[in-house]
């Protein structure tokens, strides 16, 4: 059987389906046709169901929890980091609401979580996530909210942190930061979707045990990021949730979006939101 999977050209991922892709651990029979391609345009492939199983982020789920369920392995959490609020000026936290905002997408975690924390924080403009520290630097807006490998890169241009949204979420709430996760389409039976599950799991097993294995994957699509930072973003977004999320990650996913719903984000989703 041939599935169509899609994730983001991000160290974090293509480490994870590097084995995957290329067929380095049993495929169970199956056979995917892999798509890159940044998590916002992920994000809206999703509502239309484009792909089989694909990356997207967890504030985009309820808007295709129809379509999709959650799968155990693949996923992103972070622990006490999480999207940052970054500036040229020495802009502090009381000066959030009045500033002009570039936000990686209206559908991401990271808007998400900047809605919860300042939610009259209100002038925002979304723009591909590679194309906000140069916005910030122009002046083109006051603030950008960086994720994925930025947030190793913004101080070498001379920006500032306002906020990790990480640091706020994990002291507010004492939880795991749910970034991103991986869907399958709910239409497929139950026997394909565990398989799936457990070739994720392998692939990413297999990462781990085989560390140089990936890195010809992670650099061709890694934009010029150099050794150093890949390694930092890997380590910071891949742990033992993206090998199983287990209770733990499975609360944390679950009251990231009952608190987005609480503020009014996000719509009702239903109860069989992961696979088991």
């Amino acid at each position: 059987m041939n599935l169509s999977i899609a994730y983001s050209p991000c160290p974090n991922d293509t480490y994870i389906f590097d084995a995957l892709a290329h067929r380095k651990i049993s495929m169970e029979a199956l056979s995917f046709e892999c798509f890159l391609a940044d998590v916002e345009e992920l994000n809206r492939a999703a509502q239309i169901a484009t792909y089989d199983i694909s990356k997207i982020s967890i504030a985009a789920y309820p808007s295709i929890a129809n379509k999709y369920q959650i799968l155990n392995s693949g996923s992103a959490l972070g622990r006490n980091n999480g999207p940052l609020l970054i500036s040229k000026k020495p802009f502090t936290t009381k000066d959030i609401n009045s500033l002009h905002i570039a936000i990686p997408g209206k559908h991401t975690t990271a808007n998400m979580l900047l809605s919860i924390a300042f939610p009259n924080a209100k002038n925002k403009t979304p723009m591909l996530f590679s194309d906000i520290e140069n916005a910030v630097l122009k002046g083109e807006v006051d603030a950008g909210l960086i994720i994925h490998e930025s947030r190793f890169t913004y101080q070498d241009k001379g920006l500032k942190k306002v906020v990790d949204l990480g640091e706020y979420w994990q002291k507010t709430f004492d939880m795991p930061v749910p970034l991103g996760c991986i869907v399958v389409k709910r239409s497929l039976n139950n026997e394909i979707k565990k398989s799936i599950d457990n070739i994720i799991y392998r692939s990413l097993d297999f990462a781990n045990k085989n560390k140089q294995s990936s890195q010809a994957y992670i650099k061709e699509h890694a934009q010029n990021m150099g050794d150093d930072t890949i390694a930092k973003h890997i380590g910071l977004y891949v742990n033992d949730f993206s090998l199983s999320l287990g209770p733990k990650g499975k609360d944390a996913i679950l009251f990231m979006l009952k608190e987005g719903e609480k503020a009014g984000l996000l719509s009702l989703i239903r109860d069989d939101i992961f696979i088991d």
